[in-house]
């Protein structure tokens, strides 16, 4: 058997209308998941993703949830771990960042993005882990950041959410392992995104950010299906509590 087929499973990926989130949900149908698309404008009757799974032959569900509005996050955990066909895997992807130094940071722009960032991806897994434990099965798979493991410049309210992130998959995992339900996080590297745009257009950071990366080029979204397919396959059934990066060799620089 392919321990990497994820055929007859359900997954939710958040973020799933562009960048990454997209190609996890791709990729993950590709692997023979079906997919629940979900994304703060996302539409649920029209979308490229949507259009896109079903192309692979698999079914596929849009919801537009804003991840910075907590009451329209539990509202939609609870329908989630309500559901008569329970999620089999979960990544918690959306994310936001801002930008600005940090004694101009606003308050409002920090609090947005731990919100987005990683308090959603806490709520989502509280009401769909519950589910799993109850059935001694799952995978979640949050999306972290090379700032989990580094600072970073001018983005104090992203770097405190990546971080917080990498110790949220640490907790998880360590409480839920034991069950059947691991708990996984990818760190990509710099991604050519829509939240990395401001970077690319600016010749000296993007040729700074270049000539740190090993592998000569920034990543592309397709980068992360397969260690997303990995992550949520029985493959990885003994990995629990990792955060794998994605990162062209940045780190091991």
């Amino acid at each position: 058997m392919n321990p990497f087929d994820l055929s007859g499973r359900l997954a939710v990926v958040t973020g799933a209308k562009r960048g990454i989130g997209f190609a996890i949900a791709e990729a993950l149908a590709a692997a023979g998941a079906d997919i629940i698309g979900v994304s703060a404008t996302l539409d649920p009757a029209s979308s490229a993703i949507g259009d896109r799974v079903r192309e692979l032959g698999r079914e596929f569900e849009g919801h537009r949830v804003d991840f910075a509005d907590r009451s329209q996050v539990t509202e939609f955990a609870a329908a989630l771990g309500s559901r008569e066909r329970p999620v089999d895997i979960l990544v918690n992807n959306a994310g936001t960042i801002r930008r600005a130094p940090a004694v101009q940071h606003p308050l409002d722009w920090f609090d947005e993005v731990l919100e987005v960032d990683l308090t959603s991806g806490f709520v989502l897994s509280q009401a769909i882990g519950t589910r799993m434990l109850e059935a001694g099965s799952g995978r979640i798979i949050f999306t972290a950041s090379l700032l989990s493991f580094q600072g970073g410049v001018t983005v104090p309210g992203y770097a405190a959410a990546k971080s917080g992130v990498a110790g949220l998959v640490r907790a998880l995992s360590n409480e839920w392992a034991s069950a059947g339900v691991t708990v996984n996080g990818i760190a990509p590297g710099y991604i050519a995104t829509d939240n990395t745009q401001a970077l690319q257009d600016d010749p000296d950071r993007s040729r700074s950010i270049l000539e740190r990366i090993p592998a000569g080029r920034w990543g592309r979204a397709e980068d992360l299906g397969g260690a997303a397919v990995f992550l949520a396959s029985d493959a990885a059934r003994y990995v629990s509590g990792a955060i794998l990066p994605v990162d062209g060799g940045w780190l091991g620089r």
